[in-house]
């Protein structure tokens, strides 16, 4: 079992392919590596390695994703009246806090995911978070986080040394190890090419909806968090909405420089 590594292993995850000996290790290594134990149908097959059972299997996920497709197009509460009010209810109430929020069409995963409501007796947004560990490969989901929380007081269960969850904190050790100085909270830029992928960096102390307003956001927003003695491939933009500065050999600056916003984008 490479969850407990006491006992012979049972079972295989069709996911991420980790033995384990029982239901609890199982669900320990689902939530250690944020693994939903389903098998990835789109993953990557080399050309001398691709079978039969391969092109079967690609098959009957293109005719599941005509069903889907399909079903959700004709599914009455998509259409209702009543989805298309929330809809609009949650991008006007956005718009008046100078949030740009924009929904995908139906069939759409994040339209499908996102949970994100507000509250009017409130006046209040809950979202729909997702939250991206680059160093670690891990992410993880919430729902309903109040507007009006800080950013900081969002991470704590997970970066955090003494309040985050013990298997969150093994998975995240490099976060929890490292100062709170050094982490930094990013957010995509939206409505850019995808060779110029930029990303805005966010305050830990100020609450989500001071850190969205001005922001284009798709369905919902997704933070990463990443480290600044790492080495990272995303560029930050200047709090004047500028391009990094390059240094004499056309490249962005490192990321000590960390003052002036500056991390390459390789995507």
């Amino acid at each position: 079992c490479e969850t407990c590594s006491k006992e012979e292993a049972k079972y295989r995850c069709p996911r991420c392919m980790k033995y384990s000996c029982s239901l609890l290790c199982v669900k320990k290594h689902k939530l250690a590596l944020s693994c939903n134990g389903v098998r990835n149908k789109t993953a990557f097959v080399a050309v001398n390695e691709f079978t039969d059972l391969n092109l079967l299997s690609d098959y009957r996920f293109l005719e599941d994703v005509g069903r889907t497709a399909d079903a959700a197009a004709r599914h009455c509460i998509v259409h209702s009246p009543a989805t298309k009010r929330l809809l609009y209810c949650l991008r006007n109430k956005a718009r008046g806090c100078n949030i740009e929020l924009k929904t995908l069409p139906v069939g759409f995963t994040k339209r499908r995911e996102n949970s994100t409501t507000f509250n009017s007796m409130e006046n209040k947004f809950y979202w729909h978070l997702k939250l991206i560990f680059p160093h670690c490969h891990a992410e993880y989901t919430l729902k309903g986080v109040p507007d009006d929380k800080t950013l900081a007081d969002i991470l704590k269960p997970y970066i955090d040394p003494v309040e985050s969850d013990p298997v969150v904190c093994q998975r995240l050790k490099i976060y929890t190890a490292s100062p709170q100085s050094d982490v930094r909270i990013l957010m995509k830029i939206e409505n850019r090419n995808r060779n110029s992928v930029r990303y805005n960096e966010l305050d830990a102390s100020r609450s989500l909806l001071d850190n969205l307003k001005g922001k284009v956001i798709i369905e919902y927003p997704t933070l990463f968090v990443v480290l600044k003695t790492l080495k990272n491939d995303m560029v930050v933009l200047g709090q004047d909405g500028s391009e990094p500065a390059e240094n004499s050999e056309g490249e962005s600056s490192s990321l000590s420089s960390v003052e002036e916003g500056e991390i390459r984008d390789g995507s």
